[in-house]
């Protein structure tokens, strides 16, 4: 059966769901398992950290909200996916703070809760960025399981309505309109019809199959996506440890004479690669400090030719990164001293994707724009994230530049109506983007200001009774101003 074939029986067997129980029912709590929500003014499909944020701000806007979500929980890469820390939220000096609104409002609630360390107090070159320097000044360490919490209350308390264990089949489609979804749970398919529908699904699955044109990866190399990784979390390293490791090997971050980058541990990852016991294209060891001393966050696995679209690929690939963590955690426990008391807190129970689909929108920010500083009068938020093309300079290589005009870039409005279709807005890493400049924004700050802005355009334009393309920008980056967006200008 092809994805054709497969699609048009999903939504006719729906179709024929909802007609034989008698039509959609309200997700009321006294209604059972089996009932669901007929009508939302909003629908967000993906409770990732764009997802998330869309839904909380359309239910602040005064919309009522749905989320539809496969996992069991909010957050997605930032949870499930175990990706932390946040990257970074500041401008290019370091000076201020600068992707505010929401995104700072659940940093600040997990800081009071003890879930986080706020990024003002996190500086580059430290074991919370794994001593890295360019682009992390400022980063967020968190507990993934405070994020959960942290989602679950700010939801409740904005009136978002949540179905978790549902998967995304189809758009509803009237003529070139998006006017609801299909999704499969537990107790069978249903239709949930919206009058706007935003898709964070991460790999643009809502606006490609309701016909929005899309590059998969970047054509102007073959089609070639980003590599993924499986994220995983370790204790039982003091942090004392590893500095103590890192100070004995000179620092350690820098250039060698040859030129190479020498980074975290790369002088174990050489060992092992003589000894026979490295397989992965990576030359060192990526660990971020977490909240707590002994904690860290693993950043190396390295799947690369993975299509995350495509179900055997990503199957493949999540069987391969486990397989990965075994042999980071044993590189850890045979070479670094102090290694032998690690032990392995959990693995991500998703796979880390960096790159599918690029929905083409009604603007495509390219590289220019943010290596120049671009900064449109419809953008919807700022940011000074560098390009980060992993897989950019050949399978272990990343193609990194860094913003060389001015103290941040804006992603316009326009990034996130998609072209063609109507009564859709796009937010995360699909969005509107050429392959490298979506290397800058695919980060977690960056989407969650997306997520923000698509939810706050989506309630306005159903109170203006207008499709999302036809919402007046002005009105709506004075409404993120308002609710303490940082907008220049």
């Amino acid at each position: 059966m092809n994805r054709r074939e497969f699609l048009t029986g999903a939504t006719a067997g729906a179709a024929a769901f909802v007609a034989a129980s008698g039509g959609p029912r309200s997700c009321e709590a006294s209604g059972g398992p089996r009932s669901c929500a007929a009508a939302y003014s909003v629908v967000v499909v993906g409770g990732g950290p764009a997802g998330a944020c869309a839904a909380i701000a359309a239910a602040r806007n005064g919309a009522d909200v749905l989320v539809v979500e496969q996992g069991n929980c909010l957050g997605g890469m930032a949870t499930r996916g175990l990706v932390g820390p946040f990257m970074t939220c500041s401008d290019t000096t370091g000076e201020q703070l600068i992707v505010q609104g929401l995104f700072m409002e659940i940093v600040e609630r997990m800081v009071a809760a003890g879930g986080a360390i706020h990024p003002r107090d996190v500086r580059a070159g430290t074991p919370f960025t794994a001593w890295i320097t360019h682009g992390h000044d400022h980063v967020t360490p968190f507990d993934p399981e405070a994020l959960k919490f942290t989602l679950d209350d700010l939801c409740r308390e904005a009136g978002v309505q949540i179905l978790y264990h549902a998967t995304f089949l189809a758009p509803v489609m009237e003529g070139a309109r998006v006017t609801g979804v299909e999704v499969f749970t537990k107790a069978g398919p249903r239709r949930i019809k919206a009058k706007v529908v935003i898709d964070a699904t991460g790999d643009g699955d809502v606006a490609f199959r309701a016909g929005v044109p899309c590059e998969l990866g970047d054509a102007g190399r073959g089609g070639a996506m980003q590599p993924c990784t499986t994220f995983f979390r370790i204790a039982g390293l003091p942090e004392e440890v590893l500095v103590a490791d890192y100070r004995s090997h000179g620092g350690g971050i820098g250039k060698e004479k040859d030129g190479r980058g020498r980074r975290l541990l790369s002088w174990y990852v050489e060992k092992a690669r003589a000894a026979g016991k490295w397989h992965i294209p990576r030359p060192h060891i990526n660990l971020y400090r977490g909240v707590r001393n002994d904690e860290w966050f693993v950043n190396c696995s390295r799947l690369s030719n993975v299509d995350a679209t495509d179900p055997k690929s990503l199957s493949a690939a999540e069987t391969e990164g486990r397989r990965q963590v075994r042999e980071i955690l044993d590189l850890l426990r045979t070479y670094l001293p102090g290694g032998e008391n690690i032990r392995l807190v959990s693995t991500a129970s998703t796979l880390g994707v960096r790159e599918t689909r690029h929905v083409a929108g009604e603007y495509r920010l390219d590289k220019d724009d943010v290596v120049n500083g671009a900064v449109p009068s419809d953008s919807v938020f700022v940011c000074s994230s560098s390009i980060d093309l992993h897989g950019g300079k050949g399978q272990s290589g990343t193609l990194y530049m860094r913003v060389k005009k001015g103290r941040w870039y804006g992603v316009p409005y326009r990034c996130l109506v998609p072209q063609k279709v109507d009564g859709l807005l796009v937010a995360g890493r699909c969005v509107s983007a050429s392959s490298v400049a979506a290397a800058a924004i695919r980060v977690m700050p960056p989407a969650m200001a997306m997520g923000q802005a698509a939810g706050t355009a989506a309630a306005l334009a159903c109170a203006d009774g207008v499709a999302p393309r036809a919402l007046d920008a002005a009105r709506l980056v004075s409404t993120l101003r308002a609710q303490k967006v940082f907008l220049p200008g």
